[in-house]
Parts: C-alpha cells; structure tokens; sequence
C-alpha cells in the first residue's frame, strides 16, 4: 500500500511522499524505508527522529521540520494496529474440523468455525461462525462459544469448578452440573481455563479479551469488553462488570464484585466478597485499595528506616535525661 492509501483508509491526512510504497509494520529501531513506524509515548518521540523508518504514523502535534513522511492521528498506536491487518494480515484460519479433533454427540458448530488439530470438544457444544480453535484445545459438555471467538491452544473450557464440601472429616466433592457460555468476539489466551457453573452458568460477555493463563473459576460473571492480563485468577461467583481492566497476576477470593469501569493493577489482590468501584477508579495492592492510598501507604513504608533512627536516638536521648534526673 502507498502511504496516500493508508491515509485516505485512516480518514486523515499526510505529509511527504504519498506515493511511498509501505510493504510491512515495524519497530522504530528496526524499521526500514519500506516499513510504516508508530509514535505515541515521549520515549518513541525521541528515536523517532534518528529512525529509518518510510513512514511515522504520529500524534497530531507532532514537530515534523526535518521534512519526514507522515500520517498524523489521535491514536498512533490503534491506526498502526489497522495499518498491519492491510499490509501484514495475518494467515487465515481453514474453515472446518481437523481430521484429528474429536467431536461429541449433538454439537452445533457453524461451518466457517475452524476447529484445529487435537482439539477435544464434547457433547452438546455450540460453536458460533467465524470461531477459531487453534491446537489442542479442550471444550467440555454443555458449552456455548459465540461467534468470532478466537481460543488459543492449550485452553480448557468447562472443567468443573472447585467446590468442595467438608464432612465426616474429609472433603467431598459438589457436583458441578452447570454449563459456560462465551459471548461473541471474544479472545481466550493459551492455556486459560474456565470452568463451568457449580449451578447455572459461568459467562464470558461480548469483546472480553482474556490473556495466557487466567482463571476464571465456577459462576464467575464476566461482563462485556473486559480485558485480562495474564496469571490472573478469579475465584467462583465473582462478578466483573463492562469495560473493567484487569492487570497481571491478579488475585481474587470468591464472590468479589469488580464494577463496570474499574481498573486493577498488577499483582494486587482483592479479598473475598469485595467491592471495587467503577467509573475509571484504579486499585492496586494487597489488599486491593484506590492508588492513591496504596502510593501513600507505600511512601510511609519508604520512610520507615528513617524514622526507625529517630525513634532510636529518642529513646537515647530519654534515657540520658532520666540518668541525668536520677543523678
């Protein structure tokens, strides 16, 4: 494509070379003169400049005196995203079942779905158009799967849940009889599980995108459009609502509330029956509190040798003054 194309697709405009050919998406460092290049962090903006790039797509203030081949846009970073579906699309997925999946009794699955090598899907399992099953990936009984949904390998859906019941001095089992559903366009990152519903339903809303290694434990409810990153666990009845942001190595205890909107920093971890409110507010922390309590409890923390040294010079300082009085 010509940067005028990507340009005119984009909605925006360009200056330099139009006609520039872009035959591939690359990093600032790496970039060629046939490679399109984003701007869109401070750190970006200054190798920005000393790259090779054929073309920088840039933040609308971006100072282009030296004369370079742009493409100015609010976000760089999700036109790029665009740009590379163009010119570097990925490989599509074969339409139908691999000869080495196996298959149960009364499955529904749409004839562009592409179900891949060793994948396991057992009875009653619906699989929505355009859904893609890379290898090896294992869906239980009674599951639903939306359209366009991508699960990558290693992935389980609908194991049981853990639940457990504690008599006569041993554990025994609840039997998880409940099913999963997976709304539409939804992404599931390699050996991520979800199990299934003690009772009910464990749901995954539309859009949610869900990174390598989470959990989602039994009659878990997912929202739509939330995103979790990796080695996040959620234990069961935990519920989070639209559009809430779940970072890396999450920890949940059961039956938490996250409200629609939230966002959850890296590694915190979020006590059993808790609510974290929404509306843009960002938690982080164990337990999990607003950031902003979580910075000032942590500058406290900083300070703790310092005034550890000055507690200890008080107590010298006392105990001179009492030996003094006492003489």
């Amino acid at each position: 494509m010509t940067v005028r194309e990507i340009a005119e697709r984009l909605g925006t405009t360009f200056e330099g070379d139009g006609e520039r050919q872009v035959s591939g998406v690359a990093t600032l460092e790496a970039a060629g003169a046939s490679h399109l290049a984003f701007v869109n962090n401070r750190r970006a903006l200054r190798e920005a400049h000393a790259s090779a790039a054929g073309c920088l797509l840039v933040c609308v203030d971006f100072d282009n005196s030296g004369g370079r081949t742009i493409v100015r846009i609010k976000d760089p970073r999700a036109a790029c995203a665009a740009v590379i579906n163009w010119v570097q699309p990925p490989p599509a997925a074969a339409a139908g079942i691999h000869p080495s999946a196996v298959i149960g009794a009364n499955c529904r699955i749409a004839e562009d779905a592409s179900i891949g090598p060793h994948c396991s899907i057992g009875d009653n399992v619906a699989i929505g158009a355009g859904s893609v099953l890379h290898a090896n990936v294992t869906v239980y009984h009674d599951v639903k799967i939306g359209a366009r949904a991508v699960i990558h390998s290693g992935a389980v859906i609908g194991a049981d849940g853990f639940g457990m019941v504690f008599q006569n001095g041993r554990y025994d089992k609840f039997p998880q009889v409940g099913r999963v559903s997976i709304g539409d366009d939804v992404e599931i990152g390699a050996n991520t599980t979800i199990d299934r519903a003690a009772l009910g339903v464990t749901s995954i809303g539309d859009g949610c995108k869900f990174d390598n290694m989470v959990h989602i434990g039994h009659n878990c409810r997912i929202g739509k459009h939330v995103v979790i990153a990796a080695q996040t666990g959620l234990a069961g009845g935990t519920v989070i609502e639209d559009y809430a942001v779940i970072g890396g190595q999450v920890g949940m205890g059961d039956n938490v509330t996250i409200k629609s909107g939230a966002i959850v920093g890296s590694g915190a971890g979020i006590l059993s029956n808790k609510v974290l409110k929404g509306g843009g507010e960002v938690y982080w922390g164990t337990p999990a509190r607003p950031l902003k309590e979580y910075l000032e409890a942590l500058a406290s923390v900083a300070r703790l040798p310092q005034l550890k040294k000055e507690v200890e010079a008080l107590v010298r300082r006392l105990a001179e003054l009492e030996k003094a009085q006492g003489e």
